[in-house]
């Protein structure tokens, strides 16, 4: 039997977990969307920050309003999917078209895969759902 480290059937708001030491015990959805969409925007605009651009405020507002977006909505998404599958689709579709526009695919591409597998995984379990 597949193990399912969370469940929300009791309250579709709230996760609980079925592990003692859970960190997210009793944190609504949208709260974990708020914190994973604040820690992977700072997160991508730190490792930008070495780099020069022409406007590069601009720059660094885009990336974190993008990353912010990727780390707010995977907690929110219900797939049958393992988490980390989730957190890889979700990231890439939602880098797709930043990558686009600059043509920097796979600096782009992969921070979006890596953090959005983090992050599915982290929110939603790694197993398979039942």
């Amino acid at each position: 039997m597949p193990s399912n480290r969370w469940k929300g059937e009791e309250n579709a708001n709230v996760l609980t977990c079925r592990e003692e030491n859970c960190s997210t015990r009793g944190v609504s959805r949208l709260g974990l969307g708020l914190i994973c969409g604040l820690i992977f925007g700072a997160v991508d605009v730190a490792l930008m920050l070495p780099m020069s651009f022409p406007d590069k405020r601009t720059a660094l507002l885009a990336a974190f309003a993008s990353r912010f977006g990727i780390g707010f909505v995977i907690p929110l998404v219900q797939l049958p999917w393992p988490g980390w599958l989730i957190g890889l689709v979700i990231g890439l579709l939602l880098s797709l078209p930043d990558a686009v526009v600059t043509k920097a695919y796979a600096p782009i591409l992969l921070s979006g895969a890596i953090g959005g597998l983090i992050i599915g995984g982290f929110t939603h379990g790694w197993a398979m759902r039942a």
